[in-house]
Parts: C-alpha cells; structure tokens; sequence
C-alpha cells in the first residue's frame, strides 16, 4: 500500500569537489542539531489542550464538524428550559479558542437540528427535524454555505421523504461529492446511498444495498472513496462467532454494487458489529473498528483484502473502538476508544495507514452512554487539531486536541 519513488542518480558538474567539500562541512557540524530537531519533535504537544465549546444553551450536543480549510466549526443542540419548555440550535464557533460565534435560528419546542457535517468546500450541512405531536413528520436540510457566513443560506433539497431517513454521510472535504447513506423507516427498511453535490443541489442514483447485513439494525458505517466516486459501506450481523463483516462498494455514477467479505476477528467472540469507519482514498485504504474483539482494520479495497492490530494494550471489549476519522495531509487515522487501554479515561489512538501505532492521544472523558448522536472525532489536518466529544457527561461540550 505504500508508494516508493525512486529519485534519478544526477550529478552536475564538479560534483566530486563539491562533495568533499561538503563532506568537511558537515563532519565538522555538531550533531546535536538532528538531535535538537528530533527533541523538538518530540516535545510537540499532543493531547487535550484544555479549550472547551460549551454549547449556548447548556444543551447536549447533536453532531458537530470543522471546516478543514477555514477557522470555524459547526455544532447543533438541544436543551430543556427552567420553564419546562426546549430549545433546538445550529451554532458556529472559532476553532482556536472554542467561543461561540453566532447562533443559528433558535427554535423552541419540539423542534430539533442534527448537524450531518461540514462537506465539499466548507458547506455546512444541517437537519432539522419538524416533530408534531411525537412523531417526526418532515425533515429540512438546511445550509450554512460557506460555514463562515454564520448563517443559513440555502436548502439542500435531498430526494428523501419523512420515511427515509439519513444514517450517515461521509463528510468528506476538499472533493464536491459526499456519500449519504440512509434507510426506509417502513416495513422494508432497507437500506440505500446515493451521491450529492451538496451546493450544488445535485444529486445520483439512489443504490440499494440488497444484502441483509446492511439493515439499519446492524449500524451500518459509510465512507467515500473519491478516486473510484464509490460509496463503502461496512457492516456486520454483531453475532457472536460470526459471520464475517461485509464490505459493500457502490459505483454513485452506476449505480453498480460489488461486495467483499471481511475480517472474521478470533474466536470464541469473533468481530461483533462494526462501529467506525473512515478511508483514504488516495492509497485506497478503509479502515474500520469492531465490537467484540476490540480490533482495527485494514482493507485494501482494490485487492479486496486486509488485516487487523489490536488496540494497543486492549484485553476487552469494553476496550473497543468506536468513531474512525482520517488525516489525508499528515496520512493518518484516528480511532475515539471510550474506555482507554493506555490510561485512564478516554483515548483517541492513532494509526499510519501501515496499521503501525504512531500515538496515543490520552487524557479525554467521552462516553455514549448518554448520546443521541454517537461519539465524533473532527480533525483539521493544516492546523493539527481537532475537536471530539467531552469531558461533561452531559455531552454539552467539545474538548479541543492537538497531535
């Protein structure tokens, strides 16, 4: 999976003079200049910052983002009122010092936003959930596009009805495709994603994944590949002892699915279901995380084949891995562990896309136990940081990291 690249053997003139030259100089050197850079390295901090987001309202977060390519992040929330009564809100706030810097209409009621991501060029990409009575009865995506006009300024006109409802999408920057995947809330439930472009407005085939595995039952876990325009779709029965997880790819301009078999993990347990999932498309690796037997996995999607690492010093499933999120500048993937195998708390571990450990971000508190929308790790790769849920267990904050 890696790509070496051989450099031509070219020697301008006077190169031999050049190079004895250059010899004395640099023997004459004192090595502790590697070694000061090395030490720089690794005195780089890494880790918790200690900036926090703390939503406006004291509510729990529902989903949050970063523009990758700008200063601002996005979040929604919902909070219950001293009067009984609720508050739903979209806000954005400064990557660097956590500040809220505007609140996107507040809605009190029974009305909620979820924020799906930030996608394409820095759209930020908003659901809000119209309820009546108890039952969500239509869905609008709204826009932030760009993210840092702190405002909604279009609607994203998804071909959905109130039925279908979205399960994930790939929030992918940088390419103007996102993979959305989502299910039909009837008796079918089955399972379908398309592509998008978000600002755009324009949308692909809708591609059903027939296999029964993918059901929304089964947590079903969504990436895009932008080298192939195909939609991966990771997901497993959860069963103990199996069977192996199933990897499906859709072509979004075909419509055309193909499908591989996974990584069935050791017994007695094997994998369980599949909890994360993030890829990079440039060396056309996905990489997902399972339940059971608290492992990370490599697939080259190309080859159709792959491996696993177990989380590092891991021993149990309540050690496993959760949300999987990719760097494609610094080549790296992510992996949000709840209940920490290499200290106390919350970790995020960190993989090269050879599967080796580079580090182990330590020092967080973030839980599901109490989320509507899962744990999230958001990464800005030009800057080094990002954020993930935590450390309030109410989930009304983000805390901020660097790495």
């Amino acid at each position: 999976m890696n790509r070496t690249h051989t450099q031509p053997n070219l020697q301008p003139r006077g190169f031999a003079a050049f190079t004895l030259t250059a010899l004395c100089v640099l023997f004459s050197l004192p090595f502790s200049l590697s070694a000061a850079a090395q030490s720089q390295e690794k005195a780089r901090p890494i880790g918790p910052t200690g900036v926090l987001v703390h939503s406006k309202f004291g509510g729990q977060i529902f989903g949050h983002d970063l523009d990758q390519n700008g200063t601002e992040g996005l979040l929604s929330e919902y909070a219950m009122l001293p009067n009984g009564g609720s508050v739903a809100a979209t806000e954005t706030f400064d990557q660097a010092t956590g500040k809220i810097l505007d609140v996107e209409e507040p809605v009190e009621g029974a009305d909620d936003f979820v924020t799906l991501g930030v996608v394409g060029n820095g759209t930020g990409l908003v659901e809000r959930e119209h309820v009546t009575g108890i039952y969500v009865t239509k869905r609008i995506y709204k826009e932030l596009n760009p993210l840092g006009a702190n405002k909604f300024t279009s609607i994203w006109k998804a071909p959905l009805v109130a039925e279908q409802i979205i399960m994930g999408i790939s929030r992918t920057q940088g390419t103007p495709t996102t993979a959305v995947m989502a299910f039909d809330n009837n008796n079918s439930f089955t399972t379908f994603v398309f592509g998008t472009d978000v600002a755009a407005n324009r949308f692909g085939p809708m591609i059903t994944l027939t296999d029964p595995t993918f059901q929304f039952e089964n947590t079903p876990q969504v990436g895009y590949d932008s080298a192939t325009n195909q939609a991966v779709v990771a997901a497993s029965e959860g069963a103990v002892g199996g069977p192996a997880p199933q990897i499906a790819l859709a072509d979004l301009t075909t419509g055309v699915v193909t499908q591989f078999t996974g990584i069935l993990g050791p017994p007695p347990f094997h994998q369980g279901f599949i909890n994360g999932l993030a890829v990079d498309s440039e060396d056309g690796i996905a990489v997902t995380t399972t339940e059971l037997d608290f492992r990370v996995e490599f697939y080259n999607l190309a080859t159709q084949t792959g491996f696993a690492v177990v989380l590092p010093n891991a021993n149990g499933q309540i050690e496993s891995g959760t949300d999987v999120e990719y760097d494609p500048v610094n080549k790296l993937f992510f992996v949000a562990q709840e209940v920490s195998s290499t200290a106390p708390g919350s970790s995020i571990q960190v993989y090269d896309i050879n599967g080796n450990l580079v580090e182990s971000l330590n020092g967080f508190s973030f839980s599901d136990a109490f989320n509507v929308i899962g744990t999230h790790i958001t990464l800005n790769p030009k800057t080094r940081t990002g954020y993930v849920d935590g450390p309030n267990s109410g989930v009304t904050e983000l805390q901020q990291f660097t790495y």
